[in-house]
């Protein structure tokens, strides 16, 4: 133990050497956007995400900079990847209940740590001891779902990629206006009732103002889990009988090859008597490459408004999910994605009729 700090000491010790000596060499001074101010190195090429949040608008904005991903992706997700960025190596974060290694991260020779999380007190904390720890700069971006387009507007500039991420943040703009105009004009009484299913059984939730279930409050829906915040990560228990009380009129379910409970509710006859269920009204939240809902709550949420919107109110959101996902996938993560590979992502998560 008392080896592999005095290790990561050395590394990070090399690190500050290597900073401060790019730093005098043309370096400069950033404020990120919690309020701190960083001295970065004249040129970042080589970045090392903290979170899985901030790897997905990385590698949508500047992929060639990304150093690795934060957890192994599966098939499902490296099939949208060029097999050079799907291949990139493994290197742990700080997320959920995960513990970076500094040591393992600092020999890829990293020129900056961006992490991505909400503006508190924590967050800067993290921040700070990171940098601390490792001797690289590490900027702080804000996660934001109805910001995003000041984000990528901001890591745009940090990187020198301002045209692209002008292009990313107008759609970022234009989805979250769209949606919001639309919303205002739903009828309280007519509000579609929605219980988010987690977990492997679907007997874990998300409470309104949640960041992992903020999709439903920004299309209008009524969220009828009615749970304490399970904090940071979520998650909050449900039981069935809370579930029955509730009886909402859809259900959206992690679909099954994420481990969810998409299929069980539709098979469970403890599950059948529920509104949603008899009605067929239960779906899978889309995903691959990364969740369209949350976990990570990262940009494919903006795409994700879009499908949930018009999938709980199809007669005011009249998108064609075809066609946006396509788009989608397009401009942000540089995929031609035909119709039909569209259509099988979405076979679980659309009305039939």
């Amino acid at each position: 133990m008392r080896n592999r700090r005095l290790r990561t000491a050395a590394l990070a010790l090399g690190a500050v050497v290597l900073w401060v000596a790019a730093a005098q060499a043309g370096g400069r001074n950033v404020t990120d956007m919690a309020g701190r101010t960083v001295a970065l190195p004249a040129k970042v090429s080589r970045v090392f995400c903290v979170n899985p949040i901030a790897a997905t608008i990385l590698y949508t904005l500047a992929p060639d900079r990304l150093l690795g991903w934060n957890f192994p992706l599966r098939p499902e997700e490296k099939r949208f990847l060029p097999r050079a960025y799907a291949e990139l190596p493994v290197l742990g974060g700080w997320f959920s209940t995960q513990k970076g290694n500094v040591e393992e991260i600092l020999k890829h020779r990293p020129d900056l740590f961006l992490h991505m999380g909400p503006l508190d007190a924590s967050t800067r904390s993290l921040a700070d001891r990171l940098q601390e720890q490792a001797g690289i700069p590490v900027v702080v971006l804000d996660y934001e779902l109805t910001r995003l387009d000041r984000t990528y507007a901001f890591l745009g500039k940090l990187l020198g990629e301002t045209k692209r991420a002008e292009a990313l943040g107008a759609y970022c703009r234009e989805t979250l206006r769209d949606v919001a105009d639309k919303a205002r004009g739903i009828p309280r009484e007519k509000r579609v009732r929605v219980y988010y299913a987690e977990g492997p059984k679907g007997l874990q939730t998300e409470p309104s103002g949640s960041r992992h279930s903020q999709i439903l409050d920004l299309v209008g829906a009524t969220n009828v889990a009615e749970v304490p915040q399970g904090g940071l990560n979520g998650m909050s228990a449900a039981s069935l009988e809370q579930i029955h009380l509730w009886d909402p009129d859809l259900i959206l379910a992690w679909g099954t090859s994420r481990g969810g409970a998409y299929d069980g509710i539709l098979s469970d006859p403890n599950w059948k008597t529920l509104r949603a269920v008899a009605n067929r009204r239960v779906y899978a939240v889309p995903d691959n490459p990364f969740c369209w809902f949350d976990r990570p709550p990262g940009v494919n949420r903006l795409l994700g408004v879009r499908w949930a919107a018009a999938l709980i109110y199809p007669e005011v959101f009249r998108y064609d999910l075809v066609k946006e996902a396509q788009r989608f996938y397009r401009l942000f993560w540089r995929y031609d994605l035909t119709a039909e590979e569209a259509r099988d992502i979405l076979r679980h998560s659309v009305r039939k009729e």
